[in-house]
């Protein structure tokens, strides 16, 4: 399916939500890894804030794209991100929605700041 890149040029985007790793299945834990570099994937709430409008976004993330210092409320560099919208069928009812997707997710907060030395 065709991808949509999202402009984030004028928008403010923050963490809402730490990453944690993408899983395949909740009942195996088996963990969701990129196809093409097969890196382990991640998922972070995002919160992206532009003219007057705020969105919550759950993005997917290689972890080599995850800074290790992000926590809720870090404001953050989107690189690459990405809208697919995607359909299945589970349990005979259809399901269907958006999903996105970055190459990278980085903290605006200087090192220094970060870990109260200000």
């Amino acid at each position: 399916m065709a991808s949509f890149k999202i402009d984030l040029s004028t928008a403010t985007v923050f963490v809402a939500t730490p990453p944690v790793q993408k899983l395949v299945s909740k009942q195996t834990g088996e963990i969701a890894i990129d196809r093409e570099t097969k890196a382990p994937l991640m998922t972070v709430g995002l919160l992206v804030s532009d003219e007057g409008q705020g969105d919550l976004f759950q993005v997917t993330i290689p972890d080599t794209g995850i800074d290790a210092t992000l926590t809720p409320g870090t404001p953050v560099a989107v690189t690459g991100l990405r809208a697919r919208d995607w359909e299945n069928e589970f349990n005979g009812q259809k399901r269907h929605g958006i999903s996105f997707r970055a190459v990278a997710v980085m903290s605006l907060v200087p090192v220094a700041a970060s870990n109260g030395r200000g």
